[in-house]
């Protein structure tokens, strides 16, 4: 994807200074190391002393964590080249979700509506947003509650290596997939979906939840379409990117890797082959009206 030295979106939080988890110095172990420090009794040198610690504590963090193992890189290795490689992609993010705001601004606009620009929330180890506390694992996801997507860069790792999807243009249309719900949350379209699931049975939620997936992925291909149009954003291959990734990250493709069957009424999501042929169409006529998945039979 053509991205450097481009446009970056200002809607993009970098919380990975302060989103994982267990870091930090606890109340509890603070309670603890001021009991020890104070055991002998109270004095005035130590009331004195133990107010600088405290201070020292809040302002600089805790200093227990120039130990921690938690970066997963030992003594005497370099962090430069991983932090110099995060940073790429952060700046590769934000030129993304700038493209996503040309395209869906125009869009909108053309439909005589206000295009309502969300937040990409850059995070590491854990968040917490308005829909609940998320971990990395949870895989990059969208709140309608606070309008935000929410996404850890250690995915477009995990795209290459657990999905074998490598390439910037695939962590693109993950990112064009979330922006894709905010669409639907615009549209209202997620709080129907909402608000039919009290009336269903888990299985018929799921196929509800498929629907709203692929959906999703349509709208993805349709910023894609319009994204070239106007930035001439796509390299050689990056289309066979995405729809690499489309194809990887199918419920039916996923549950062969992770339990060795399949299991359709489970899904949630949609087929490897329905992903990427929801996602083709939208690309190849850019038309929102054309991407009713909810009507669609078969899907």
């Amino acid at each position: 994807m053509k991205w450097e030295g481009r446009r970056q979106s200002d809607n993009v939080e970098d919380a990975r200074g302060r989103s994982g988890g267990g870091g930090g110095m606890s109340s509890g172990m603070l309670m603890n190391l001021l009991f020890l420090f104070f055991r002998g009794g109270i004095t005035k040198t130590k009331l004195l002393i133990g107010a600088i610690i405290i201070g020292a504590i809040f302002i600089i963090g805790n200093p227990l964590d120039i130990f921690s193992p938690s970066s997963g890189i030992s003594a005497g290795q370099s962090q430069s080249g991983a932090q110099d490689s995060e940073d790429e992609l952060y700046q590769f993010v934000k030129v993304v979700m700038a493209d996503n705001e040309d395209v869906w601004t125009k869009l909108f606009q053309d439909q005589g509506a206000t295009y309502r620009e969300p937040k990409l929330v850059v995070f590491n180890g854990s968040i917490q947003s308005a829909c609940g506390y998320a971990s990395s694992a949870t895989g990059p996801f969208y709140c309608p509650a606070d309008y935000s997507a929410y996404i850890d860069l250690n995915f477009y790792q995990e795209l290459s290596r657990r999905f074998g999807a490598p390439g910037d243009f695939a962590m693109a249309y993950v990112i064009a997939h979330e922006i894709g719900h905010h669409i639907q949350n615009l549209t209202g379209t997620s709080m129907q979906v909402q608000q039919a699931r009290a009336r269903m049975s888990q299985e018929q939620y799921n196929e509800l939840s498929v629907r709203l997936e692929l959906q999703a992925d349509f709208y993805a291909g349709v910023w894609a379409h319009h994204a070239q149009r106007m930035n001439n954003i796509l390299e050689e291959g990056d289309i066979e990117e995405a729809l690499r990734a489309a194809s990887a990250i199918g419920d039916d493709n996923i549950q062969k890797q992770t339990q060795g069957y399949v299991t359709p009424e489970s899904f949630t999501h949609g087929t490897s082959e329905q992903r990427v042929r929801w996602f083709k169409k939208g690309f190849v006529t850019g038309d929102m009206s054309q991407g009713d998945t909810f009507n669609a039979n078969p899907l």
